[in-house]
């Protein structure tokens, strides 16, 4: 690859490489080599400018998980070394709570859960990440509610004036990135896919799923089928009923020894003003950064289906921007 370590072989070879350089063989400092200086990370959380957040917020997550391991499923990919290359990589994450950290006191729980990060590649260096962390299925693991979790979170971090403002379209901060993707059949059917289910076509299900459809969504749910994709899609968009959803990036793969796939990054900005995934409705301003992998194939000559599916939101961020409202409050 021009302008890159020749010990790479292609891109997914550099995401995998230095994911475990950086996190499980400790070498966090290559993070000033891997990463631009200047490097924007969006999360659902939070807007982070610099990698020497990036570095302190690794530190931080290693000593209140100093065994965690990050499991690569996958690196849905496009562009090239010259011009530049977005990778969606798919890892699930273990790690053991021991030490006190962001999640309280140590409760020596096992956890795993899902991460997709979103980031813009070129010589040999990161300058631009989207990241989203399943937090609901870290939190749940730990004993606690996501909506508990994400008011404890705005009091821990000085209340609703002072705590830490998530991302949206208010605070977010142009990066070298700006393509959307690549005009792969299968990425394209995914995005038409959510397209249709956020405009209430919930027909779409039986139409594009396989009927054994395996299914991964927030909180660390699992799901099988039409019923399973349509319960979570319902909930979801019921919630939000006239947020306007919108597609960001698109990529979609066709790769020898794997099977068709797909990435889309999107995004739900609107009221709550529904009942659904979260609850009653509260009137509530929200904004969610989300993320959805897939997998399709052919069970039936000339029937290609969605096979497998991985959706990511961030359940506390939610939550958080919930309670943050003044008609909601915090207490």
């Amino acid at each position: 690859m021009n302008g890159f370590d020749p010990k790479f072989v292609d891109l997914p070879d550099y995401i995998i490489s230095i994911t475990k350089e950086l996190w499980e063989d400790r070498r966090i400092a290559k993070l000033h080599d891997y990463y631009a200086p200047d490097i924007v990370v969006r999360s659902p959380a939070s807007v982070v400018v610099g990698n020497k957040d990036v570095i302190a917020a690794t530190m931080a997550t290693l000593s209140e998980f100093p065994d965690r391991k990050l499991l690569d499923e996958d690196v849905i990919w496009c562009g090239t070394p010259e011009d530049g290359m977005l990778s969606s990589h798919r890892l699930l994450s273990t790690a053991t709570h021991t030490h006190p950290g962001v999640y309280g006191a140590p409760t020596d729980k096992q956890l795993q859960y899902r991460i997709i990060a979103d980031c813009h590649v070129i010589n040999n260096q990161i300058n631009d990440e989207w990241l989203i962390r399943d937090q609901g299925a870290i939190v749940r693991q730990l004993g606690l509610n996501p909506k508990e979790y994400a008011r404890g979170l705005i009091e821990r971090e000085g209340g609703p004036s002072k705590c830490v403002q998530r991302y949206s379209p208010a605070n977010d901060i142009s990066g070298p990135y700006s393509g959307t993707g690549n005009s792969n059949i299968w990425g394209t059917r995914l995005a038409n896919l959510l397209e249709r289910l956020m405009h209430a076509e919930f027909e779409a299900i039986p139409e594009e799923y396989e009927r054994a459809a395996q299914l991964e969504y927030p909180g660390g749910a699992a799901a099988v089928s039409f019923d399973g994709a349509d319960q979570f899609w319902m909930g979801l968009r019921a919630s939000f009923p006239t947020a306007e959803f919108k597609i960001h990036h698109i990529i979609g793969r066709d790769d020898p020894a794997m099977p068709p796939r797909a990435a889309v990054r999107w995004t739900l900005h609107g009221i709550h003003e529904g009942y659904g995934a979260f609850g009653e409705p509260t009137g509530a301003e929200v904004f969610v950064l989300g993320a959805t992998h897939a997998e399709y194939g052919e069970l039936v000559t000339g029937k290609p289906k969605l096979r497998r599916e991985w959706t990511l939101y961030d359940e506390t961020a939610i939550w958080k921007q919930i309670l943050l409202q003044p008609k909601v409050g915090c207490h």
